[in-house]
């Protein structure tokens, strides 16, 4: 009898831990979602005492994941970072997410933590580099060791590059990213109504032969200007939002243009190589375009001789800058007969 009692006793027990846990996690997840509809981006943020009561102190499995952006207030002016811009990308994803799963999925949550207000936070992630990502997972009993990161590498697709982070780490799909659009209503309104303003006048200098492009000098330097922005990697910087220059980490007073590595290209020595190879262009163009026209043959002579010797200084010039940057290095070969 006494042993029945006691098995009894041990299931009723246990039923009351099992409903216990279920009800603290789903007060867990209706709080989420509360703190969630009350950011406009979606993204949860958290200090030391919300770490504590939604990631350290429940029991796992956890119902949820947790996709973590640390942040730093006082390093948002320091555009080697690209806090500011990741934050932003970060607040895309979250909305994106959010809005493709209708607002009803409890599966993953977006949150950030300030330096300055959970340093705590910092040192129990383990976190001592800026850009982080950190994602969460349901099984995870030690933040700092069980968690994944996203490699700083992976930031250069913004948005997307989070996105197929989870993704991969979770089975939860992100779905398409839905950014803001780059001109609100009005402005698109306000833009097509000048140009119908416009189009009579407009019209009238096209057919009367009076406009810019009418101008051979404009096709001129549109010409140059379109090689320039090919080979100075412009789109790269566009596409990639790379700064021009950095501040050197061991003299804050001192500017970095040229990056040494593969690994990335500042805007600055992508123009600086652009330019040579411009000089270049301009020049050949130059010889074969305005020098045939000229009589005198010493006048040709000592122009050929300076296009020559220009261009191979800033050819020379790029191969060397990349041979600094990459380690790679271009070596000439003559014929075997010159040997």
């Amino acid at each position: 009898m006494a042993a029945h009692f006691f098995t009894l006793s041990i299931i009723t027990l246990s039923l009351f831990v099992v409903a216990s846990s279920g009800e603290l996690e789903s007060e867990l997840v209706a709080d989420l979602l509360t703190l969630q509809s009350e950011s406009k981006s979606g993204v949860i943020h958290l200090d030391d005492r919300t770490v504590s009561k939604f990631l350290t102190y429940p029991r796992t499995p956890r119902p949820y994941s947790f996709l973590i952006f640390f942040d730093a207030a006082n390093f948002h002016d320091k555009p080697e970072l690209r806090l500011r811009e990741l934050r932003q990308e970060f607040e895309i994803v979250a909305s994106s997410f959010i809005t493709n799963h209708n607002s009803s999925n409890t599966k993953l949550f977006f949150g950030d933590i300030e330096f300055r207000e959970s340093q705590s936070s910092f040192q129990l992630f383990g976190v001592n580099s800026l850009p982080h990502v950190r994602l969460v997972g349901p099984t995870a009993k030690s933040l700092k060791d069980d968690s994944d990161v996203m490699d700083q590498g992976d930031f250069s697709r913004l948005a997307e590059s989070m996105a197929e982070f989870v993704e991969s780490r979770t089975k939860l799909t992100v779905g398409p990213i839905h950014r803001p659009p780059v001109l609100s209503k009005m402005q698109l309104g306000l833009i097509t109504a000048l140009l119908l303003l416009c189009l009579p006048l407009v019209a009238k200098r096209i057919f009367a032969g009076e406009t810019l492009l009418h101008d051979p000098k404009i096709w001129l330097f549109g010409a140059v200007f379109v090689y320039f922005f090919s080979v100075s990697g412009a789109m790269h910087n566009i596409i990639r939002k790379m700064p021009m220059f950095l501040v050197d980490r061991n003299d804050p007073n001192k500017l970095v243009f040229f990056y040494q590595g593969s690994g990335m290209q500042l805007g600055a020595e992508g123009f600086a190589v652009g330019f040579l190879y411009t000089v270049v262009g301009l020049l050949l163009a130059v010889m074969t375009h305005v020098l045939v026209y000229v009589k005198d043959a010493t006048a040709k002579r000592l122009a050929m001789l300076f296009t020559l010797l220009v261009s191979f200084w800033a050819v020379k010039k790029v191969i060397l800058l990349d041979n600094w940057k990459t380690g790679y290095g271009i070596h000439g070969f003559w014929p075997s007969s010159w040997n």
